[in-house]
């Protein structure tokens, strides 16, 4: 069964697709393909299991492909520029199209290349990930990290369509899957206590990957994620929302080097992070950072930031936060379950104070 929904945002739409074996569905991907020229983008990890089914679709357009390293590491101008070099040296036009296939990573590469090349070219998402498929597959946030700063150097840029093939979460690693958990946690302490509700019930049928339930888990992920996007594209306002955690994971990951962490592991502590400052500052009930704990836990996720890490480093590189002002940091944090808020005035010295004492 394929199911759908629709990304609206103030200049374009987009649809999603959520089913199973989607390669073999003939036109599903190229009714989205407009361009003579398609460029595959993909890693080392994901090629072998999935480009040559990707190509059987593309045998009517001059396609190419680029294979590059897999991991957080490669996330990098660098890169980018290995991306457009690559398109430049076979010739591809304005016209052309990129089509992402992978996770985060790639993701966020190629759409960054397709905002870049040419001052903009189309691009398609086909993530393999859960994290991309519930987060980073959605709303045109495309990037590369910096030494200093994760995701610091982007653009926000809108794919033609996504296809989300749940068989694709068969082969992904372990680790990889339950990283991916945490931001399906985020949607439901941000916006919806009843989806929240039913991840602490189906825990055990999600570890397990039933398709039926993960059908479920992705689509109402997708549906709180476009949700947002429609309302606040460039996140300067309610979209900002979805960064639960976030500050401090993309700081922790920073610290530590990337790839040490996967993104969804920093963003679990981040949330745990989240939780206890707003028991301080928003009478978030201690009763649900308990609950919130416990069930990272069950996944098997950490909820404490590494010894190896200050709390004078991780403050420092979270004044380099996209979202940060003079001497104070802007932090996501909540109410009650389904409910978080924007608190733009946490001065950096009390953080400090906080989480050396806590």
């Amino acid at each position: 069964m394929l199911e759908q929904i629709k990304v609206v945002t103030g200049n374009t739409h987009y649809p999603v697709y959520i089913g199973s074996d989607l390669f073999s569905q003939a036109s599903l991907i190229t009714q989205h393909i407009f361009t003579e020229q398609v460029m595959v983008v993909t890693n080392d990890t994901v090629a072998p299991l999935y480009l040559a089914k990707l190509q059987t679709q593309l045998q009517a357009y001059q396609c190419d492909t680029l294979i590059l390293p897999d991991g957080e590491a490669y996330k990098t101008l660098a890169t980018l520029e290995r991306i457009v070099t690559h398109l430049i040296e076979r010739q591809h036009h304005r016209d052309t199209t990129l089509i992402a296939l992978g996770g985060g990573v790639i993701g966020d590469l190629t759409g960054f290349a397709a905002a870049c090349y040419m001052r903009g070219v189309a691009y398609l998402q086909i993530p393999t990930s859960l994290l991309a498929q519930v987060d980073a597959a959605i709303g045109g946030k495309t990037a590369v990290n910096h030494p200093q700063a994760k995701n610091l150097i982007g653009a926000f840029y809108q794919p033609r369509a996504v296809f989300m093939d749940i068989t694709t979460l068969n082969s992904l690693p372990e680790r990889e899957f339950k990283a991916g958990l945490a931001e399906v946690i985020k949607y439901g302490l941000i916006a919806d206590a009843t989806f929240f509700n039913w991840f602490e019930t189906h825990i055990d049928n999600i570890l397990a990957r039933e398709s039926f339930t993960l059908t479920y888990l992705i689509k109402r992920s997708c549906q709180i994620k476009a949700d947002f996007v429609a309302q606040d594209e460039q996140d300067k306002g309610l979209r900002m929302l979805l960064n639960l955690g976030h500050t401090f994971a993309h700081a922790l990951e920073t610290g530590v080097g990337y790839g040490n962490y996967l993104h969804g592991e920093a963003v679990a502590i981040g949330l745990c992070l989240a939780a206890e400052i707003s028991e301080s500052l928003s009478n978030f009930p201690a009763s649900d950072t308990l609950r919130l704990k416990r069930l990272l836990a069950k996944i098997g996720l950490p909820l404490t930031l590494p010894e190896t890490l200050s709390i004078k480093q991780l403050l420092s590189l979270m004044t380099h936060d996209k979202k940060a002002k003079l001497n104070r940091l802007t932090l996501i944090l909540l109410k009650k379950v389904g409910l978080a808020y924007c608190e733009h005035t946490v001065d950096i010295q009390w953080l400090y104070n906080y989480l050396k004492h806590k």
